[in-house]
C-alpha cells in the first residue's frame, strides 16, 4: 500500500540504487497542510504564526509591496522610448498580464493556505527539486530586492533636505578610499529598522506599512487630481501630437507593456502570509483582487495625466512627474513627489525583507534547511531569528554593494515562481497528487488500513454474482438482445476498455502538460533570439506553436481529474478558463525570462549551482520526506483516524 523513504539508498549501499533513490528524491511531493498533518507534527505547536490578517491587511500588503518608486521614474523612460501617450494602454496589458498570474496565485493560496509561497505550491504539485530552486530563487529576489530598495532611499532622502549631499553626515553616503566601495548607512539603518519593526508582529508592522503606504496613495491622488486640473485647463498638450496616438505603433506599446510588467511585481508577497490569515479560502483571492486591481488603476490614472501634460518626447528621464508639474509652475509639487517617492521605497522595502523568513521558515519545516529558520517567537508568533538574519544580511548588502547591477535578479525569482504557479494549477486540475506522504510513525495504522481494505475487497469480489441486464424487447415481447450477464465477453471488454481509458486520461494529461512547456520554451526562444536565421525562426515557431496548440485542444477536450475536488482546502477561489489561462500565464512569464539578459543569467545560475550544492549535500539528505510512507490519498483520513483510535484505547 505504501513504500517507505522515497528518497533513500537501497540497503546494501548498491551505487545504482543510491542513484536512482537521489533522483527520486527530486519528484516526490510532500501534502497539503490540513488538521491531521500539523496534528501528526510534534512541533508543530511552536511553529504556528499567528493568525491575525484580513482583507484589509491583505489589501495594504499587496498595494505596499506594488507601487515602488519606479513608478514616479518608469512613466517618463517608457513613455520616451516605447509607448508615448499609448503609456496608459501599456499599463492597462501589463496588468491584464499581472492577473494572470494572480488568478492562479488566489487558487492555489486558497486551497494551500501555507507559509512558503510559490515554493510550497511546487512542493505540493511538482516536486522537491524545483520546490527547492524556487525557494532559492525568491530568496535570492527578496535579499538583493530589499538591498536595492534601501539604497534608493537616501537619495530621495536628500532631495527633502534641499540637495543631494544634504543629508547629516552620519547617513551620507562615503566611498572608502582606495578600495571604490562606498557604503550607504542610511540604507542600512533602514534595513535594520525594518527589520525590528517585522519582528514586533505581522499585525502591528502591517498597521505601520498601511500607513506609509496611505502616504503614498495620497501623494499619487494628489498627481492625479492636480494634474488633471492643470492638463484640463493647458488643454492636454501631450495628447494633441501630429504623430497619433501610437508614435512606436502597436510594437512600440506592447515593448512598453513588457517593461512596465514588472512594476506589479510584489502582490505575490500577500500569498506568503497565507499562514496568517484569519480566512484564507475568503480573504487571500480577495486580497490579492483587490491588491492588483488598485494598484492597476493608480497606474494608469498617473500614466494618463503625466503623458498628457508634457509632450512624450519632452519628458525628463529621471524626474518625469517633478518636471511636468514644474513645466505648468508648479515647481512646489516636487516636494510632494519626492514624499511619495521615500514613502514608497519604505513600503516596498517592509514588502521586500517580510516574505523570506516565512519562505526559509517553510523550507526548515520541511528540513532542506535547518532548524534554526523555523523557530517561532511564542510571544510575538513571527520567525524573529529567519528575520534577524534576513535584515542583517539585506543591510550589510545594502551598506557595502551598488546592486544596481544586481537588480535584475530581482526578476527572475519572481518570473519562475510565477511560471510555477501556474503549471501547479495545471497539475492540480489535472493530475494531482494520488499519492500522499504519512510520517513512518504511522506504519502500524497504514498496515491495518491496507489489510481491512484487502479483506473488503477479496470478500466482495467471491460474493459477487453475475447479475443479468434485462432483455431489451420489442413491442410484441420479443427479446431482441436476450440476457446478457455481466460476464459476457462484450460486457468484460467494454468494461476494461473504459477502465484503460480512465486509467491512461492522468498520463495523457501528465504528458500534455510537458509538451505544453516544451512548446512554450520554443515558441519563445524563437522569438527572442535576434541572431536567428528566418527559416529556423520560422520552422521552430512552428514546431513549438503546434505543440503548445495540440497541447491546448488536448487538456480542452479530456475531463479534468475528479480529485481537484477534495485537493487542499476546498471552498476557496477557482481559476476560471483552464487550461486557456495558466498557458498564457506560462507562455508571457517564459518570454519575459528569456528576454532579461544573457549577464542577469550568468550571475542567477552561479546563485543557482551554489542551491543546488547546499541540496544535494543537505536538503536531500535532512528532508522530512525521507523516510515517509506513501499512501493513495483516499486512505489518508482512514489511517490518522485508525491511529487516533489505537492511542486512546
Amino acid at each position: 500500500m505504501g513504500f517507505v523513504g522515497e528518497g533513500s539508498c537501497s540497503s546494501g549501499g548498491d551505487k545504482g540504487g543510491c542513484f536512482i533513490g537521489g533522483m527520486k528524491s527530486l519528484v516526490r511531493r510532500k501534502q497539503v497542510d490540513s488538521a491531521n498533518s500539523k496534528s501528526s507534527s510534534a512541533s508543530g505547536s511552536s511553529h504556528q504564526l499567528a493568525k491575525a490578517l484580513t482583507i484589509p491587511h491583505l489589501i495594504t500588503i499587496g498595494v505596499g509591496s506594488t507601487i515602488g518608486a519606479g513608478v514616479y521614474i518608469l512613466v517618463g523612460t517608457v513613455a520616451r522610448e516605447h509607448s508615448g501617450p499609448a503609456l496608459t494602454i501599456s499599463f492597462l496589458i501589463a496588468g491584464i498580464a499581472a492577473a494572470l498570474s494572480a488568478f492562479c496565485y488566489a487558487e492555489l493560496a486558497s486551497r494551500c493556505p501555507s507559509a512558503g509561497s510559490a515554493y510550497h505550491y511546487s512542493y505540493i504539485c511538482v516536486g522537491e527539486g524545483v520546490a527547492w530552486l524556487i525557494g532559492w530563487a525568491l530568496v535570492l529576489e527578496y535579499t538583493i530586492g530589499g538591498s536595492a530598495v534601501a539604497r534608493g532611499i537616501s537619495p530621495n532622502l536628500a532631495m527633502l533636505f534641499g540637495s543631494p549631499d544634504s543629508l547629516p553626515s552620519f547617513l551620507a553616503r562615503h566611498t572608502i578610499p582606495g578600495l571604490n566601495v562606498t557604503v550607504d548607512p542610511c540604507a542600512a539603518i533602514l534595513v535594520f529598522l525594518v527589520t525590528g519593526l517585522l519582528c514586533v508582529g505581522i499585525k502591528e508592522s502591517t498597521m505601520v506599512q498601511g500607513f506609509v503606504t496611505s502616504v503614498n496613495v495620497c501623494v499619487m491622488a494628489f498627481v492625479i487630481i492636480a494634474g488633471g486640473y492643470l492638463g484640463y485647463k493647458a488643454g492636454w498638450p501631450g495628447y494633441e501630437l501630429p504623430v497619433g496616438y501610437f508614435p512606436y505603433g502597436v510594437d512600440g506599446m506592447l515593448a512598453g507593456a513588457s517593461t512596465v510588467f514588472f512594476a506589479y511585481i510584489g502582490f505575490d508577497s500577500v500569498a506568503s502570509t497565507a499562514e496568517e490569515v484569519k480566512n484564507p479560502q475568503r480573504d487571500l483571492p480577495m486580497g490579492i483582487g483587490f491588491a492588483l486591481s488598485i494598484c492597476c488603476s493608480l497606474y494608469m490614472l498617473v500614466s494618463a495625466v503625466i503623458v498628457g501634460l508634457v509632450p512624450y518626447y519632452a519628458m525628463d528621464p529621471d524626474t518625469p512627474i517633478s518636471s511636468a508639474f514644474a513645466s505648468h509652475g508648479i515647481t512646489w509639487a516636487a516636494y510632494i513627489i519626492t514624499i511619495g517617492a521615500c514613502t514608497s521605497l519604505c513600503s516596498t522595502l517592509m514588502g521586500s525583507i517580510m516574505p523570506q523568513p516565512r519562505i526559509l521558515m517553510a523550507m526548515a519545516r520541511d528540513g532542506l534547511l535547518p532548524s534554526f529558520f523555523s523557530d517561532v517567537n511564542k510571544r510575538t508568533q513571527v520567525p524573529v531569528k529567519g528575520t534577524i538574519a534576513t535584515g542583517l544580511l539585506s543591510g550589510t548588502l545594502a551598506f557595502f554593494m551598488n546592486v544596481e547591477q544586481l537588480s535584475g535578479m530581482v526578476s527572475v525569482g519572481t518570473l519562475l515562481a510565477f511560471t510555477m504557479v501556474a503549471i501547479s494549477v495545471l497539475i492540480l486540475r489535472y493530475v494531482p497528487p494520488d499519492v500522499v506522504p504519512v510520517p513512518s510513525s504511522y506504519q502500524e495504522a497504514i498496515d491495518s488500513v491496507s489489510l481491512r481494505r484487502s479483506s473488503c475487497s477479496s470478500s466482495s469480489d467471491m460474493d459477487v454474482e453475475k447479475t443479468k441486464i434485462p432483455a431489451v424487447t420489442s413491442g410484441d415481447s420479443t427479446p431482441l438482445l436476450g440476457e446478457i450477464s455481466v460476464g459476457h465477453p462484450l460486457v468484460e471488454k467494454a468494461a476494461a476498455k473504459l477502465s484503460y481509458l480512465v486509467s491512461q486520461r492522468r498520463k495523457v494529461a501528465g504528458w500534455t502538460i510537458m509538451f505544453i512547456c516544451i512548446g512554450v520554451c520554443i515558441v519563445t526562444s524563437a522569438a527572442s533570439i535576434v541572431n536567428l536565421s528566418n527559416p529556423a525562426r520560422y520552422a521552430l515557431s512552428g514546431i513549438g506553436g503546434l505543440l503548445l496548440i495540440s497541447g491546448l485542444i488536448v487538456l480542452t477536450c479530456i475531463d479534468q481529474d475528479d480529485a481537484r475536488h477534495s485537493f487542499g482546502h476546498t471552498g476557496g477561489f477557482t481559476c476560471p478558463f483552464v487550461p486557456l489561462l495558466p498557458i498564457a500565464c506560462i507562455l508571457i512569464n517564459v518570454y519575459l525570462l528569456i528576454n532579461l539578459g544573457g549577464e542577469t543569467w550568468a550571475r542567477v545560475s552561479i546563485w543557482l549551482v551554489i542551491g543546488t550544492c547546499i541540496y544535494a549535500l543537505y536538503g536531500r539528505t535532512h528532508s522530512s520526506l525521507k523516510t515517509a510512507v506513501y499512501v493513495p490519498s483516499t486512505h489518508v483520513d482512514e489511517i490518522y483516524e485508525t491511529s487516533a483510535i489505537s492511542l486512546a484505547c
